[in-house]
């Protein structure tokens, strides 16, 4: 499954930006021979590889705590538009295990 990251991609964009780096200087750097990997990564088209974020911390010189929130709040946030059904409240973390040992006792 791959997910695009939008508020990933604008959060780099506008680090890069701060790091006074165009989309050629960065692609370099990567050893990309166009900057149009990275501008395809800031518009939102693709993510960037999770190898390629860790340069991009590296270079932009962020915390890395900030992207993996960042990571992860918009998973968390992908997943329940798209898996959890409005109205429906998600099962408490115990209540896969029980059920779980329902069906072994079951088989």
């Amino acid at each position: 499954m791959r997910l695009v990251m939008r508020t990933l991609n604008d959060y780099l964009r506008q680090k890069r930006l701060d790091s006074g780096l165009s989309q050629l200087d960065v692609a370099r750097v990567l050893g990309y021979a166009s900057p149009q990997f990275v501008s395809n990564w800031e518009r939102g088209l693709v993510s960037p590889p999770l190898e390629t974020i860790g340069v991009l911390i590296d270079l932009y010189k962020i915390p890395p705590d900030e992207v993996v929130d960042r990571i992860l709040d918009e998973t968390r946030d992908y997943l329940e538009s798209h898996l959890v059904s409005k109205g429906r409240r998600r099962p408490k973390a115990g209540a896969r295990k029980k059920s779980a040992r329902r069906e072994n006792a079951h088989a």
